[in-house]
């Protein structure tokens, strides 16, 4: 065998070793999708003295109601033009039919015998009601009666299944990536005019800048962009700084680099919102900015903010500084110096500057010297701990019935000084925070003298937790401390007595020793930096609590623990490191660990690698009290070592069974295959699917109408997790005059949070089977925690709503969509693969199906370029050969 192979698609040699990889490489894969559709462009025209009186290229059906497409057929006629060919027509085929199956029909009418002055119809029929976006190409072959030699006409057939509000989901303008603003460096600018909340807490000490080194911003910018490589993510420049292991001594300056790494790529996340001949609005004082997307967080502003603004073409480097003041839905209120006032009715340029105080405190805290080795770097012994039998009289008596949870409360009632952060490892479900709200009262009633700071990443998180401890404790006994920006509308109402706002009517705190004599303080991780900065000493709280820790990263945590702790501060973190992981933009800082939490850290190292009933410093609590069991089946035995039991209220778990959309009865999940199309619009890069907007809406109508409910389904009870804003928006939109109540969020939005009944749209859908890959295909769909996230809030009925042949590519959704096949719950089109065969938890599905697609596509192009031109090779002479 030649060692050498030539691929005729690349016009190159390939080194026989070589060419598995080489015909499944993106460039192949390129060549040869763009060779089969010369060749399919070629085809749709009329050849050899055949033509097809369909005018266009493609027969579209447009927008099919399902009760209409049985009545709703279209056809082609075929003629002869030359006078003396004759022709048969054989039978035609469709090209995506070793894909998945063809959602149309099609039959030859009359004899299919062609000759001058006869015709031959084809019908072509729409055989699918289940709503979704179909396409596929009918290949009509010829035989010439003459000679049998053969060639094909092709035409591209079209239809959706839906109703009259698919058109108005379709994009608006065509996508058009942002630019991102070549910005030079800021040299003079005019400070504006901060607003009150920056000045509403009384901060004992200056707060360092904490700028960014010279040298590592420069060697970032010579670095290129390597996502798309495979070569390591981090530049060897980079990692050259930083340690090879994490230890006590350079924990600081390790987390410090990674936290520039963040602020770099956030900045320059920023810049794609830089506009450019912008105008301003003058009321009173203040000029306001109108900024697209600002309603979708698009950029996120809060008040105190700042954007710089420069006469559009100014040739000098001088800018003005507006403060945010307030922001009415897509406006911000911006406040400048007075000397700004003469060019403010002029073309503008504006860009958003990134608010730096919160990466300063966190600069701050990792700068503090205070290390307690036990709390950042526990041992073994640290953690050991022996059971506990103190008698307990338990505000929630349901929880004398889970062992587990009785179990991690005494063992904080009884942690020893200087022992180690203490776990709770929570899977979906498990009542984690119920258990630190029932261990912190325990705390205050057994301690009269203790202080208790609770926090979590979130505010949602840590209002939940400030909720529940209200009705038990007083306005003077418990403090929720909101940062100044939060806006009063944003916080529950039942909270408000609890928080304290200055004369300005803004959150702030009282005085120091009304601070000191509350019992618990409530806050988020970042906004803990307020207790040492206004002159709580280390060491006041004598337990501190982080719920959610799984999604606060290591920095964060260390607000509150180098701000607070001393070396008997008992420790007590609370999450699911199974579940989302902190959001970090650089890419960089998140391959050197940024996205690995404090609690994740602690749970790998040696430690806390014992047994988790809480004598190893974790308990992993297992009584799952939300869901149906078929709902956490699967979840249970991926990520949780088939321990969870599902102990819910049947009451509540079992009142879905006997809906009308379940497939087959007591199944409570539903995962409805629908063939759409992902899209992006004018210049946001995030997706949306029209088709599964559709779905998502006929199961809400659906859902909303069925009585057989016990109780009936409510609006407020069902949510809806999308994984792009995009298509967040479009499902509000469509929904608002159906049941604006519906909760529909990002799969972040969802954490910790649950509904009876949850409704997921995956979006990603896509025909260039040729290109698919697994990381651009699916994107963050296939992220295993955003997967157990969401597959776990619902209680009683899970409705999944995506394309299987996407969806299929990632091993883990692949083996949830067999078992959700086995288990009775699939619905629409058929599954695309036999789902009895074991599952290869490598993948390797986009490669498959990238080679599967490529051999039918080149077939195609082989058969269309058969018989091309035949005619005019029948007077070509033969080349003579000599012998």
């Amino acid at each position: 065998m030649s060692a050498i192979q030539y691929c005729d698609i690349c016009r190159c040699n390939v080194p026989a070793g070589g060419w598995d990889s080489h015909v499944v490489g993106r460039a192949h894969c390129r060549k040869a999708g763009l060779r089969t559709e010369d060749a399919l462009q070629s085809s749709q025209r009329d050849r050899n003295g055949v033509s097809v009186t369909q005018q266009d290229t493609e027969l579209d059906f447009g927008v099919v109601a399902p009760s209409e497409v049985s009545k709703v057929v279209k056809s082609f006629v075929l003629t002869v033009t030359t006078e003396t060919a004759e022709f048969m027509v054989l039978d035609p085929q469709w090209t995506s039919s070793s894909l998945r199956e063809t959602a149309f029909s099609c039959r030859i009418e009359g004899a299919p015998h062609l000759r001058r002055g006869s015709t031959v119809r084809i019908i072509v029929g729409l055989r699918v009601t289940e709503i979704g976006r179909y396409e596929d190409t009918l290949e009509i072959r010829f035989s010439r009666v003459s000679n049998s030699q053969q060639f094909s006409v092709t035409r591209t057939i079209k239809a959706v299944v839906g109703d009259a509000s698919y058109t108005p989901l379709l994009p608006k303008a065509p996508y058009v990536p942002r630019r991102r603003a070549d910005r030079r460096e800021v040299s003079d600018f005019v400070g504006g005019h901060p607003p009150p909340r920056l000045l509403a807490i009384a901060w004992r000490s200056k707060l360092g800048r904490y700028k960014i080194p010279k040298n590592l911003r420069e060697t970032l910018s010579m670095q290129p962009n390597r996502p798309d490589t495979g070569e390591d993510i981090v530049p060897t420049e980079i990692r050259s700084l930083l340690p090879s292991t994490l230890r006590l001594k350079n924990h600081a300056i390790t987390f410090r680099m990674l936290l520039y790494l963040e602020e770099i790529a956030t900045d320059n996340a920023l810049r794609v919102y830089d506009m450019e001949s912008v105008r301003l609005s003058k009321h009173s004082m203040h000029y306001h900015l109108s900024v697209p997307g600002l309603a979708e967080k698009r950029p996120s502003v809060i008040i105190g903010d700042t954007v710089l603004a420069q006469i559009n073409g100014s040739v000098d480097d001088k800018w003005y500084e507006g403060h945010v003041h307030y922001i009415h839905e897509t406006e911000v209120g911006l406040r400048f110096h007075q000397s700004f006032n003469k060019h403010a009715m002029q073309q503008l340029d504006v860009r958003f500057q990134l608010n730096r105080v919160t990466l300063r405190r966190q600069h701050q805290a990792l700068c503090a010297n205070n290390y307690a080795a036990h709390l950042l770097f526990p041992s073994p012994t640290h953690v050991a701990l022996s059971q506990s039998e103190l008698s307990i009289t338990l505000y929630d008596p349901k929880i004398a019935n889970n062992r587990r949870q009785f179990r991690a409360i005494k063992h904080i009632l009884s942690l020893p000084s200087t022992s180690g952060p203490f776990i709770i490892f929570g899977p979906p479900g498990t009542g984690k925070t119920v258990t630190i709200v029932e261990a912190i009262k325990q705390i205050l009633r057994r301690n009269p003298t203790a202080r208790v700071l609770a926090c979590a990443p979130s505010n949602s998180a840590a209002d939940v937790i400030a909720l529940r401890l209200s009705e038990l404790l007083k306005t003077d006994e418990l403090f929720r401390f909101y940062a100044p920006s939060r806006e009063k509308g944003t916080v529950p109402p039942n909270l408000l007595p609890y928080t304290f706002e200055n004369g300005d009517g803004l959150f702030s705190h009282p005085a120091l020793d009304r601070v000191r004599a509350y019992r618990v303080v409530v806050c988020t991780c970042v906004s803990a930096a307020f207790t040492l900065g206004i002159g709580v000493d280390r060491g006041h709280f004598s337990h501190v609590f982080i719920d959610e820790a799984g999604q606060a990263t290591e920095i964060e945590a260390m607000v509150v623990v180098k701000n607070t702790a001393i070396a008997s501060t008992k420790l007590i973190l609370s999450g699911d490191p199974k579940q989302l992981r902190p959001i970090v933009h650089s890419v960089i800082a998140d391959e050197l660990g940024l996205s690995v939490s404090y609690l994740e850290r602690l749970m790998d190292c040696e430690a806390y690698q014992g047994s988790t009933d809480g004598n190893s410093g974790i308990v992993k609590l297992l009584n799952n009290y939300r869901s149906h069991p078929a709902i956490i089946q699967y979840p249970s035995e991926r990520f949780y070592d088939s321990e969870l039991e599902a102990c819910g209220d049947p009451s509540s778990i079992n009142s879905c069974l006997t809906l009308e959309p379940l497939v087959r009865g007591k199944y409570p999940i539903i995962f409805c295959a629908v063939e759409g199309q992902d899209m992006r619009e004018a210049s946001s890069p995030s997706f949306f699917n029209p088709e599964e907007v559709l779905q998502v809406k006929a199961y809400v109508q659906q859902l909303l109408a069925d009585t057989r409910a016990t109780p009936r389904i409510e609006p407020a009870q069902i949510g809806i997790i999308a994984p792009y804003r995009a298509q967040c928006t479009k499902l509000r939109k469509t929904l608002k005059q159906i049941a604006p109540e519906i909760k529909i969020g990002s799969v972040e939005e969802f954490q910790g949070d649950e509904r009876r009944v949850i409704i997921i749209t995956t979006v990603r859908s896509s025909r260039d089977y040729i290109n698919y890959d697994l990381r651009y295909t699916l994107g963050f769909v296939a992220n295993p925690r955003r997967f157990n996230v969401a597959v776990t809030r619902a209680k009683a009925l899970l409705i999944i709503v995506g394309d299987p042949l996407v969806l299929g590519l990632d091993p883990l959704w692949r083996a949830y969509l067999n078992t959700v096949h086995v288990g009775g719950g699939w619905r629409g089109r058929p599954i695309p693969w036999e789902p009895d065969d074991p599952v290869n938890p490598d993948g390797g599905y986009d490669v498959d199906l990238r080679i599967r697609a490529l051999n039918t596509s080149t077939a195609l192009a082989q058969r269309l370029n058969e018989g091309a031109d035949f005619d005019a090779s029948e007077d070509r002479p033969f080349r003579e050969v000599e012998e």
